[in-house]
């Protein structure tokens, strides 16, 4: 039998790119046959931006390839509710000529399985069209994909309209012990304007009737962090944190040139000393704001690693206040960030707070100081700050602004509250042990590839046990992929023989004088014979 050929897609953005990609390393380091499918757009990043040693390991386990997002290259990427509307429009069809082109290729190519981020959930109709297994991984905080699924709830409750609008400015809560949410910050608010909003959710809405076509639901998570909202959606199969699964000199996947420069600048930096500072691959700073941050910086007379994507600004030219030295600091466009995160020197970090670097501050015993910018990363700042108690937030002043005399006080609070620090290093024990050889996460993973090794007799049509049926009959029942059913028939066990009535069935029954299903009730009360059951390779 010829190893699984997964099919992996991701989200067109970095924060979701990186977890698949992390997921892809670890399902090629069990043997899988991996095609990890990105847009032509971030296909094109992603292969200028690799160095030629990523790029030759690269290629040995993981086949990239593209398929259009819909948006022609004049377009902006950065607009969501664009972007959304595009892909649903062009890439189901895509994705559905590129799977079989692939099965094309012959039977030890052909794909078996279709992994999706639930937030490009269209794919899940493409495969089951296809016959081909569907698993869905989540890689952001399982609350907001539990704030997703209650959307319909929170419109019975008048917190939201059908546009996705908040009614008025409230708080709530999904179910009682699911950390409180703010209708100012609902995962599809605070990107664009109000129609761009309504573009965004009705997307989402739209996908919400494709996630249970998926077999598995995964996630990037742990119980220990998100006990109530995996309560709330007993489905998903916990296997994070996703993390760099080889030790090489940066990251697979990157949007963006890693400048390793800033490893031996940390180097040289004491430890406990550095503030390193990195908004991800969206936000976008007003200019007051990014001379604000600039200069506060400076005032905590602290070494700083800051990484100025390019666009942080909206501009070229980054407008760094005429008084900013930078002398204390080293500024970089991107950085190996899970390497940065990892070294000695690191006092804290000024972070967006999307789901990825929020794990990464937690697996690496980093305390956080939350600067989110839109969507869920407002929520994340709540469980870093109230509910795991790792970090700390900014206050904006009256102009919305958040002064450097500001970012110089956070800065002192958190890198004095020793508490904290030891809260972040009792948190990272909890993350790391969970992806540790036979930790909560590392075992669910093995659940999974168990499953995906095995034959697909379903044809990619889902089915789904009673619940604790396996458990109640593991005594006295066995199921299997397929049987020698001319031998299975001739054995003397057999009670009866429940079948989907194929001639070639039907005529091996008659010959073995095996009773049909009528006779089934007849023999129900039997322990000491058997009951095989078998429909044939179309039902």
């Amino acid at each position: 039998m010829t190893n699984p050929h997964v099919l992996v897609l991701p989200f067109p953005a970095q924060g979701h790119v990186n977890p698949l990609m992390h997921f892809s390393q670890k399902l090629a380091k069990n043997g899988f046959k991996i095609t990890f499918v990105n847009t032509e757009f971030n296909h094109n990043r992603v292969i200028t931006t690799a160095t030629a040693e990523q790029d030759s390991l690269l290629h040995s386990q993981i086949k990239l390839v593209s398929i259009p997002d819909g948006l022609g290259p004049e377009d902006d990427r950065n607009d969501i509710a664009k972007l959304c509307i595009a892909m649903l429009s062009t890439m189901p069809a895509m994705l559905e000529k590129l799977i079989e082109d692939t099965n094309a290729w012959g039977a030890d190519n052909k794909i078996t399985c279709v992994v999706a981020d639930f937030s490009m959930g269209w794919a899940f109709e493409v495969a089951q069209k296809l016959g081909i297994r569907r698993v869905g991984l989540w890689p952001a905080a399982v609350a907001v994909f539990d704030m997703f699924c209650g959307i319909p709830k929170l419109i019975d409750d008048g917190i939201i309209n059908s546009d996705g609008l908040a009614t008025k400015r409230q708080t709530f809560q999904l179910s009682q012990g699911m950390p409180v949410m703010d209708t100012a910050h609902l995962a599809w608010s605070g990107i664009g304007d109000t129609t761009s909003q309504k573009i965004i959710f009705d997307y989402f809405v739209r996908l919400l009737q494709t996630w249970t076509i998926a077999e598995w639901w995964l996630c990037n998570t742990t119980y220990q962090l998100e006990p109530e909202a995996l309560a709330f959606s007993p489905n998903f199969l916990p296997i994070g944190p996703l993390m760099e699964t080889y030790h090489h000199r940066g990251s697979w996947g990157q949007f963006w040139q890693e400048d390793f420069s800033c490893l031996d600048w940390l180097d040289q930096q004491p430890p406990h000393s550095v503030i390193y500072v990195a908004f991800g691959s969206f936000t976008v700073f007003d200019p007051i704001q990014f001379q604000e941050l600039a200069l506060g910086l400076e005032l905590t007379g602290k070494p700083f690693l800051w990484v100025v994507r390019p666009g942080t600004d909206n501009s070229v030219n980054h407008p760094y206040p005429d008084e900013f030295t930078g002398t204390r600091g080293k500024i970089v466009r991107w950085a190996p960030q899970q390497q940065v995160l990892s070294h000695p020197s690191l006092a804290c970090f000024i972070t967006h707070c999307g789901w990825n670097s929020t794990l990464e501050g937690v697996c690496n015993g980093v305390p956080c100081l939350c600067w989110p910018y839109f969507a869920d990363q407002f929520f994340d700042k709540t469980y870093i700050c109230d509910v795991w108690k790792v970090g700390v937030g900014f206050d904006p002043d009256e102009r919305g602004i958040i002064s450097r005399e500001e970012i110089k006080k956070k800065v002192e609070q958190l890198v004095s509250a020793e508490n904290l620090r030891a809260r972040s290093s009792k948190l990272k024990e909890m993350a790391m042990n969970n992806i540790a050889e036979g930790g909560q996460s590392s075992e669910n993973f093995k659940k999974f590839i168990k499953w995906l090794k095995e034959p697909d007799i379903n044809n990619g049509t889902t089915y789904a046990y009673p619940k604790g049926f396996e458990d109640r009959i593991a005594s006295r029942g066995k199921m299997i992929g397929w049987a020698p059913q001319q031998k299975v028939l001739g054995h003397p066990s057999i009670a009866c023989f429940m079948s989907h009535c194929g001639w070639n069935s039907t005529m091996e029954g008659v010959t073995n004088g095996a009773l049909s299903f009528a006779g089934l009730t007849l023999l129900t009360n039997s322990s000491t014979r058997v009951t095989f059951v078998m429909f044939g390779r179309y039902v």
